[in-house]
């Protein structure tokens, strides 16, 4: 039988085996050189590696000339240890905006002398940016430089997880750490739903202040960068890029008419569209992309 300082410390010992599963999760140690991109994992205050990176040569990104070459710019112009903008890429869907960041990352890595630190980049998803001042906080110390991406940022109602990301832009006592710089893509230049401003505007004692209240969050972002639906030539010139870097064998008339016909079914002429082609076309001619 046991004695009552016995039962006392058994009763401890669960107590104590509760509040250990209750607490939230350690941060795990960062090993920043098994690879250059990562993906945030909140759950475990953990990096996840990405050994093989879902991106396309930076040559291959045809119609947005002028972007890609501010981004590089300001991509580079961080990655040296000089001041850069955070960035917003917006605009029309299937334009390239994720596919030209990762390019960006990988060419600016490619251009980055021997033996230096490479640029980090880390994708953080829409649904945990609650979470972006522990993940911050987990790389503010260390020697890398870090590009923290979320693709397809977008809030909607009642939503109030954009404050989290104003604070961590830019606002705070502490600010952003100067090895860390947020680029996210949307198809909202304001990132924010026009029902969603409007509504605020038509319930709020002072409409004006309600509005510039949300829309604030988009003035975070040093650079917006707009990316628009493209011509037939600009679609065109996409098909030829793809078609000369995977040697895909066709005529250029014949080319050109398969891939117009591919858009017309699809009611749309944009970077992505012109990938499906490709995929379809290399597929039937039976090469490996």
């Amino acid at each position: 039988m046991k004695l009552p300082d016995e039962l006392l410390t058994d009763k401890l010992d669960r107590l104590i085996k509760v509040l250990e599963r209750m607490a939230p999760p350690k941060p795990q140690p960062v090993d920043l050189d098994v690879a250059d991109c990562f993906v945030w994992n909140p759950d475990h205050l953990a990096f996840d590696p990405v050994q093989k990176v879902n991106r396309v040569d930076i040559s291959l990104i045809r119609g947005v000339d002028n972007v890609r070459d501010i981004l590089f710019d300001n991509t580079k112009r961080f990655a040296d240890g000089l001041q850069a903008n955070n960035v917003l890429l917006w605009g029309a869907r299937g334009m390239g905006k994720s596919s030209l960041v990762k390019a960006v990352h990988a060419s600016v890595n490619a251009d980055a002398p021997a033996g230096g630190h490479p640029l980090k980049l880390v994708e953080i998803h829409r649904e945990d940016i609650d979470s972006l001042p522990a993940l911050m906080a987990a790389i503010k110390d260390t020697d890398y430089r870090f590009i923290l991406f979320c693709d397809d940022l977008s809030f909607d109602h009642d939503d109030t997880s954009y404050k989290s990301l104003k604070a961590a832009l830019e606002g705070g006592v502490e600010g952003r750490p100067d090895n860390v710089i947020f680029y996210a893509t949307s198809n909202r230049r304001h990132l924010l739903p026009r029902d969603m401003i409007e509504n605020e505007r038509s319930t709020a004692i002072n409409p004006s202040e309600a509005v510039e209240e949300k829309v604030s969050l988009s003035d975070r972002f040093g650079l917006w960068l707009g990316f628009h639906k493209c011509s037939q030539d600009d679609y065109l010139s996409m098909i030829d890029g793809y078609a000369a870097h995977f040697d895909l064998p066709m005529e250029k008339e014949q080319l050109h008419a398969q891939a117009l016909e591919w858009s017309t079914t699809r009611g749309s002429r944009s970077g992505r569209v012109a990938w499906q082609f490709t995929q379809d076309l290399a597929g039937r001619l039976g090469k490996k992309l």
